[in-house]
């Protein structure tokens, strides 16, 4: 009988994991056990593979995208992963498998979930999903005060974490607008360093404008009521350097509103690039909206304010694994749409962190009973973030935190217009933009 020899080709740079309580080998051994509940205890950003004979097993951060490839060989199956399509592509062309290649083969492991793959040739196995985050879902009370206490406790919990990992001298900016969730991680950023002893004046707030948006005047308006206006530095971007084709290759993705944030993204990372040749840390409030189920109702003729209140976890894993509409390709919710902040950060050389995405934020928001404080009502569900977020700030600060109507990242740099005449809202567009990308 032949015997197939199985292959683990791992393209993932290690050197991006940022693990607070353990080493990155200790981690890869939890994940490599299959067991939840010691993948659970892993914190921190990661991206791990772990094989055990002809068994592999892939676990992620909700930050960190992470894609796979099984390709065929003679001598037997080879698993490439890495965190992009195109990192496949050119590895499997480096190994003269090039025409096996096609992007819709490749598979994303989905966030918050152990997938598992068996090598053992031909036909594969589907691989298997074990779930190892599991937030309770309606466990606090229904006072405001606390739950905001709660949130932004442990929004200052992780980022006291993330900076004790970040060199003392390096500096530190924020992508600001001015809204709910970059005001928090910009304040609590601000207030945690001056808990750790270190100088906030390696703070800046950057705020995107292209000139006619609305977003510049708000982050003013923001910082300059708390007397922080020294913070704010305004990157000015050409609206006409705009190319929504270039985004679709650094995102790889055509979800038209994934692809209006990170083109915002993109240009503002290179903003602060040209700026800045040396910069390296940037934060950002990317989960913010997920986590208290702050988007449009009424844009998604699939959603009602039932189905966002009682589904767990639905902004950050889509209707999740196993269902009808689950994608092997991208996955769901925000464990797929993270690449609008991740990829075009890494593109222009920037190291990004969100504290909303780490589990023990996200962890006390879906603990949050927005059944009980909406009571089916859509506007309360919408001022809902604006409050709970505003309250933590002061328990946190002192500060009052000034609090403004929500709007996405795309509309507060550019006017919705002016925005049309380069990214057109048409899916189906930027479907065979992408796909003429692997002809």
């Amino acid at each position: 009988m032949e015997q197939y020899v199985e292959r683990v080709v791992d393209l993932l740079d290690p050197s991006l994991n940022r693990l607070y309580n353990c080493t990155v080998e200790e981690a890869r051994e939890r994940v490599r056990s299959g067991r939840p509940e010691a993948v659970r205890t892993i914190e921190g950003s990661f991206a791990l593979v772990a094989q055990d004979g002809k068994i592999v097993r892939l676990a992620r951060s909700l930050d960190r995208p992470m894609r796979y490839f099984l390709a065929k060989r003679h001598e037997g199956p080879a698993l490439f992963v890495a965190d992009r399509m195109d990192t496949i592509r050119d590895a499997l062309a480096r190994e003269g498998l090039a025409d096996q290649f096609h992007p819709s083969y490749t598979r994303m492991v989905p966030a918050h979930y152990v997938v598992e793959i068996q090598l053992v040739g031909c036909p594969d196995p589907e691989p298997t999903y074990t779930r190892f985050f599991t937030p309770q879902r309606n466990r606090f009370s229904t006072d405001l005060d606390d739950l905001g206490r709660r949130y932004i406790g442990a929004l200052a919990d992780e980022l006291a974490k993330w900076l004790r990992q970040v060199p003392d001298r390096e500096p530190l900016g924020v992508a600001f607008s001015g809204g709910v969730d970059s005001g928090a991680v910009f304040l609590t950023t601000y207030h945690v360093l001056r808990q750790l002893g270190q100088s906030p004046a390696r703070l800046k707030a950057f705020t995107l404008t292209f000139g006619d948006g609305p977003d510049l005047e708000q982050a003013r308006v923001f910082l300059d009521r708390l007397g922080l206006g020294l913070f704010l530095e305004p990157i000015e971007a050409d609206f006409a350097a705009l190319d929504p084709g270039e985004t679709l290759r650094v995102v790889e993705d055509y979800k038209p509103l994934d692809l209006e944030a990170a083109s915002m993204t993109l240009a503002l990372c290179r903003g602060i690039r040209a700026r800045y040749p040396d910069w390296r840390y940037l934060l950002d409030g990317d989960g913010g909206d997920e986590n208290l189920k702050d988007y449009p109702i009424e844009e998604n003729p699939e959603l009602t304010i039932r189905s966002v209140v009682n589904n767990l976890l639905l902004y950050h894993e889509g209707w999740g694994v196993g269902r009808l509409k689950h994608s092997l390709t991208y996955s769901g919710g925000l464990s797929r749409s993270y690449t609008r902040t991740y990829a075009p950060q890494r593109y222009c050389g920037f190291e990004g962190f969100s504290p909303f995405t780490r589990p023990a934020v996200v962890e006390v928001a879906e603990g949050i009973p927005f059944d009980a404080l909406t009571q089916g009502d859509v506007s309360r569900l919408y001022a809902l973030k604006g409050e709970i977020v505003a309250r933590g700030i002061k328990a946190l600060t002192g500060l009052d935190m000034p609090v403004f109507e929500k709007r996405r990242f795309q509309h507060g740099a550019v006017s919705r217009d002016k925005l049309r005449q380069k990214l057109p809202a048409q899916e189906a567009v930027y479907r065979r933009q992408f796909l003429a990308l692997y002809p």
